[in-house]
């Protein structure tokens, strides 16, 4: 936890505020308001409406959250496509694409994220040998910080076609099927390092159980 307490002690506030959520591609960009629970390890988002006469303040719509994702295992990665805008990648496979204000905000939201999932991944298969728990966690964490890269690549990809001048065209049939066969590779990777997570939290109690 020595990392999480580092992090959020920085911050006077706890980590929580109005981001920008990608919803889909008619609804496109929505306000929510999002909250971590640090010692949960969950990161939940709520509805936000117009709040007063100023449309630009918002206040958070009461009830339960709109939608909640487990922190643990997730890859945290800063796009490249601007400067505020970020993915949560679950090791459930789902995948949150958000936008902060601006760079600070999205960089305090990147760091703070990090650090939670960091603390909880390294929680995770506590009853493994001591080599064998830090050779998994050195694993873990260049698996991450790889499909990070990967993330960034695939994006650089996607805005390199979107881009081109003739002779060619971002339509053109055989650059679509890479940028889809790229997007897929990276989404299946991701999914790939949930299930194995998945399988390492899970290994401890299989061996308990094999020992009555």
């Amino acid at each position: 936890m020595e990392n999480l307490s580092k992090v959020l002690s920085m911050n006077r506030q706890p980590l929580s505020g109005q981001l920008y959520k990608y919803t889909n591609v008619v609804k496109g960009w929505q306000y929510r308001w999002f909250s971590v629970d640090a010692q949960a390890g969950l990161l939940s988002y709520y509805l936000c409406e117009p709040s007063g006469d100023d449309s630009s303040s918002s206040h958070i719509v009461s009830g339960p959250p709109r939608g909640q994702v487990h922190l643990a295992g997730a890859v945290i990665c800063p796009s490249d496509e601007d400067s505020k805008t970020f993915t949560v990648n679950c090791a459930s496979g789902d995948m949150l694409k958000l936008r902060a204000v601006d760079a600070r905000a999205r960089q305090e939201w990147v760091d703070g994220l990090r650090a939670i999932v960091e603390s909880h991944s390294n929680s995770t298969g506590t009853a493994l040998p001591p080599r064998d728990q830090l050779a998994a966690h050195d694993a873990f964490g260049a698996a991450r910080q790889q499909l990070q890269q990967t993330e960034l690549s695939n994006a650089a990809l996607a805005r390199a076609i979107e881009n081109l001048n003739s002779p060619l065209s971002h339509t053109d049939p055989d650059l679509l099927v890479v940028k889809a066969l790229s997007a897929a590779s990276t989404h299946c990777l991701l999914q790939c390092l949930g299930l194995l997570q998945r399988h390492q939290e899970l290994a401890p109690d299989s061996r308990l159980e094999q020992s009555f």
